[in-house]
């Protein structure tokens, strides 16, 4: 369980969040605090959605899940699973599919646009967050 791995070590183990990190650890996509709070009351009625929204808070403050706007009105989540890769999404304006690209920090395409970006700013980046908004190969289908 990620909590045992150091960096979280301050923070008190309850139900709530331990149910949080498994859910969001075994989930393909991008969840919002709706969608989580439902699947978590499945395993733990007695839940609340301030609970919920706490500990979103929380696990992205401490690193294990990362939050995200899609630009559809909702905060989305996901859990962080390759602290050494880079973590892109493809995002369809039509229907809203979302399509993961993750590569890892060797491959990562966008590596000497980043390392010029650094010397010329003097800025160490951390990590990144990039979005591409188009259409899918389904949408646009039926464009055509």
């Amino acid at each position: 369980m990620p909590f045992g791995k150091g960096r979280c070590w301050r923070f008190r183990r309850t139900q709530a969040r331990e149910a949080l990190i498994k859910l969001l650890s075994r989930t393909k996509g991008h969840l919002s605090a709706e969608e989580i709070f439902w699947e978590l009351k499945k395993v733990l009625p007695g839940v609340g959605l301030a609970t919920v929204y706490r500990t979103l808070d929380l696990l992205t403050e401490i690193g294990l899940i990362k939050r995200y706007d899609f630009k559809d009105g909702k905060a989305r989540y996901e859990f962080i699973h390759n602290d050494n890769a880079e973590h892109y999404h493809l995002i369809c304006k039509n229907c809203g599919k979302i399509i993961d690209y993750e590569v890892t920090l060797e491959e990562d395409p966008l590596k000497d646009f980043k390392n010029s970006i650094q010397k010329k700013f003097n800025f160490k980046i951390e990590s990144s967050d990039l979005q591409f908004y188009g259409l899918c190969e389904n949408c646009q289908k039926l464009e055509k």
